[in-house]
Parts: C-alpha cells; structure tokens; sequence
C-alpha cells in the first residue's frame, strides 16, 4: 500500500487491525510492533499529514521502539527500524513546527 501512495487505506486499516492483533498476539508479539511500525510510517510519509499526524507518528514510533527494545532487543531489525525511522518522523515534526 506504501509504494502505491495509498496511506488512507493504510491508515484504516492498521487502526481497525491494530488492537485485534494487541488482543490476539499481545504487546510484544513482532507482528504487532511491525504493524504499528507501518502505521506510523503512514502517517509520517502522507503527503497531507497535519501536525497531529506527525506527533502520533513520533509518539507511535516511541512507544513501539521501547517495546520492541524490551521485546526484541536493541540489535533485532524491527527495532533498528523503528529507531532509524522516529528520527526521521521528529526531523519532519520539528521542519514543520518552524
């Protein structure tokens, strides 16, 4: 759905899925944290994301990023991921909110 420029449809849909799976699998199951990790990914790179948009994907990449480092540890590649990307989402955050 990224590659396609699709983020609305990604958005709806990992928030509809996301809590099934926390519910399902629990916090720390990969599957979850990669989800979340898309999520946020989606609200960062959407064109139209707003400034709420960008906090949440801070703050979703955050929450994530601790979880995964308890979960997975700090070398597993979910976790490098998600800590590669918050950077990226905060630069993004903070060029807007100047």
């Amino acid at each position: 759905m990224f590659a396609m420029q699709r983020f609305e449809e990604a958005k709806a849909v990992l928030r509809k899925m996301t809590p099934v799976a926390r519910h399902v699998l629990g916090e720390g199951h990969e599957l979850l944290l990669r989800m979340r990790w898309r999520y946020a990914e989606s609200l960062r790179d959407d064109p139209a994301a707003t400034l709420d948009d960008l906090r949440e994907a801070v703050e979703t990449y955050e929450d994530a990023g601790r979880t995964a480092r308890l979960v997975l540890g700090g070398a597993h590649p979910v976790t490098v991921g998600i800590e590669t990307d918050v950077q990226d989402a905060r630069s993004k955050l903070d060029a807007r909110e100047a």
